[in-house]
C-alpha cells in the first residue's frame, strides 16, 4: 500500500467513453492518463444509468446492496400511483417520507469520512437525484455539496448562496453546456481547491454525456464540449499544482458510464399494450389502472401493477420472441439462470435486491459502428432523437468506464492495466488513500492493493435462451464482484 495523501480529488466526466480519450479529442485528459494508471477495462453496474451508477459510487456496491435499481422505478412501498423518478428532488422527498428514512441506506463514502473527522465538498453539474447520490447524508456528515442546477437540487443549500455571492447568478442551461462547465470549473478550482481545502473534493461534468444524446457522439458540437471539459480538466490542475502540498494530492477521473449511438425505435410500452398488457410509461407519470409499468431507454424494468408472475410469465416469452429484444432477465435463486426459462437471472448481474423488477429487458445492441465510425450501435424506446446516444444495457461501449489514477495516486510511469476493476472501487480506494478502512457493505476494493492490482484478467461466458432466442453474457470477476464486460442476443 501506498502511503497516505493530505488529500483526494475526483473528476467525474459523465458518460465519457474510455476510447475517445485520445490526444486530438482530449488533449489535457490523454497526457494526464499517460502519465497515470489507467484501467482500460474498468465498468460501471448494471443497469448502466447515472443515478444508478453514482450511487454504486458512493456506496461501494452494486444496486443489489444499495437498492437503486434504475433512474426511475416502480416502487409501491413509496407510491402506487406513478413510477418513482429519481431524478426529480420532490420524489426523493416523497421517498425518504414514506420509508421513514432514507432511500439509500447503505453507508457511504461521505459517512465513513464524517465518521473519522474527514471533510468531503461535492461540485455537482447533474440531476438533484445524481447530486443527492453521490453524498446522500452530506447535512447530516456536516459536508458541502453544491448544485448547478440551484439550491432545491440539494441537500446543503447554503453552499448555492455561498456560490451565487462570490461568482455571480447560475449560468444559463445551453447546449452544449459550456457556459455550466465553466461556472462549476472556476468555483471547484478557486473556492474549493482555493479556499476550502476539503480532505476529499469532487466534481462532477454533465458533459459530455448530455451532449452524446442531443447532439451525436461525435458531432461538431459534441467534439467541441469535449474540448471544452478537457481545458476545464486542465485548469483543475493547474489550481492542484499551484497548492504547496501538490505532490501529496491523489487524483482520480473517472466516468459513471459510456454511451452508444442509437438506431432506432422499438416502442415497448406501446408494443406491450397492443398485445393485451396495457403499460404505463414511467413518464406518463401515472399508472391509472394499467396492468404493467414500464421503463425505457435501450433497457428498462417491467413491473406487474398487481404482482401477477404469470402475466410476467407470458412477457418474458413475448419478449424473447421479438427482434428488437436483446436480453431478458428475472429473479431467481439461481445465480445464473431466471426463473422463466430463457432468461438470466438478476443476480448475475447485481441487480438482486429487494426492489428489484420482476422483468428486466435490454434491447438489440452491437458492435457495429455508427454513420460516424464509432462502434457500438443499438435501439431505444425513445427519448433522444434518433442517432443520440443511449445507455443504461450491456453493450461494452456502453459500460466500460474511464478509471485513472494519477498524481500522489501513482508514482511510476505511466502505464495501462487490464485487470477487473470498476467504479465500485472509486470509494474504497478513496478511503485506502487516507488511511482509513471501507466498510464491509462495499463490494468494490482498493486500486491500491496488490491483490486487485496483480489479478487474473479472465473472462467467464454464460449463455440462456429459448426457443430461437440466445443471449450471451460475458463477465470478469473479481472474488465476490461480477464486473460485466459485455452482453448482448447471439445472431
Amino acid at each position: 500500500m501506498m502511503q497516505t495523501v493530505s488529500r483526494v480529488v475526483v473528476v467525474v466526466f459523465d458518460g465519457l467513453r474510455p476510447d475517445m480519450v485520445t490526444s486530438d479529442r482530449m488533449p489535457t485528459l490523454s497526457a494526464f492518463a499517460g502519465n497515470s494508471l489507467w484501467f482500460r477495462e474498468a465498468r460501471s453496474v448494471f443497469p448502466s444509468m447515472t443515478r444508478v451508477a453514482t450511487s454504486s459510487i458512493s456506496t461501494g456496491a452494486a444496486p443489489s446492496l444499495h437498492g437503486i435499481v434504475g433512474n426511475s422505478f416502480y416502487y409501491p412501498d413509496v407510491t402506487r400511483d406513478f413510477v418513482l423518478d429519481t431524478s426529480l428532488a420532490e420524489d426523493l422527498a416523497l421517498a425518504e417520507h414514506r420509508l421513514n428514512g432514507p432511500l439509500i441506506a447503505a453507508e457511504t463514502l461521505g459517512d465513513r469520512l464524517a465518521a473519522n473527522g474527514k471533510s468531503f465538498a461535492v461540485v455537482h453539474s447533474g440531476s438533484a437525484g445524481a447530486t443527492y447520490a453521490i453524498n446522500p447524508r452530506a447535512a447530516a456528515n456536516g459536508h458541502w455539496t453544491f448544485s448547478v442546477m440551484g439550491k432545491d437540487a440539494t441537500r446543503t443549500p447554503h453552499a448555492v448562496d455561498e456560490v451565487v455571492e462570490r461568482f455571480g447568478p447560475l449560468p444559463p442551461r445551453t447546449l452544449p453546456r459550456f457556459e455550466e462547465t465553466n461556472y462549476v470549473t472556476r468555483v471547484f478550482a478557486e473556492h474549493v481547491l482555493g479556499e476550502m481545502d476539503p480532505d476529499v473534493a469532487l466534481i462532477w461534468f454533465n458533459e459530455p454525456d448530455t451532449s452524446f444524446h442531443y447532439k451525436f457522439l461525435t458531432s461538431y458540437d459534441t467534439n467541441a464540449i469535449m474540448k471544452g471539459v478537457d481545458a476545464a480538466f486542465g485548469r483543475i490542475l493547474m489550481a492542484i499544482h499551484a497548492r504547496p502540498d501538490a505532490e501529496d494530492i491523489a487524483i482520480i477521473v473517472a466516468s459513471d458510464h459510456g454511451q452508444i449511438s442509437s438506431s432506432g425505435i422499438a416502442d415497448i410500452a406501446t408494443l406491450l399494450t397492443d398485445a393485451g398488457h396495457e403499460a404505463a410509461r414511467a413518464s406518463a407519470r401515472a399508472v391509472n389502472g394499467a396492468a404493467i409499468t414500464v421503463t425505457g431507454g435501450n433497457m428498462g424494468e417491467i413491473r406487474m401493477v398487481d404482482g401477477d408472475l404469470e402475466r410476467r410469465d407470458q412477457i418474458a416469452r413475448w419478449l424473447m420472441q421479438r427482434d428488437e429484444i436483446g436480453m431478458v432477465f428475472t429473479p431467481s435463486n439461481d445465480p445464473v439462470l431466471g426463473t422463466v426459462d430463457g432468461t438470466f437471472s438478476t443476480t448475475l448481474v447485481g441487480l438482486d435486491h429487494t426492489r428489484q423488477p420482476e422483468l428486466v429487458y435490454v434491447l438489440r445492441s452491437g458492435t457495429e459502428t455508427d454513420v460516424h465510425g464509432l462502434p457500438g450501435l443499438g435501439l431505444i424506446t425513445g427519448g433522444v432523437p434518433v442517432g443520440g446516444g443511449m445507455h443504461g444495457g450491456l453493450n461494452r461501449y456502453e459500460i466500460n468506464t474511464v478509471l485513472i489514477l494519477g498524481g500522489a495516486a501513482h508514482g511510476e510511469p505511466g502505464h495501462a492495466t487490464d485487470v477487473p476493476a470498476g467504479i465500485v472501487d472509486i470509494a474504497p480506494t478513496v478511503l485506502d488513500m487516507l488511511g482509513l478502512t471501507a466498510p464491509t457493505s462495499m463490494g468494490g476494493a482498493s486500486l491500491l492493493a496488490t491483490e486487485v492490482r496483480d489479478h487474473a484478467a479472465t473472462v467467464e461466458t454464460f449463455e440462456a435462451g429459448a426457443g430461437t432466442f440466445r443471449q450471451r453474457l460475458a463477465i470478469r470477476r473479481r472474488g465476490a464482484h461480477l464486473f460485466p464486460v459485455h452482453g448482448g442476443r447471439i445472431g
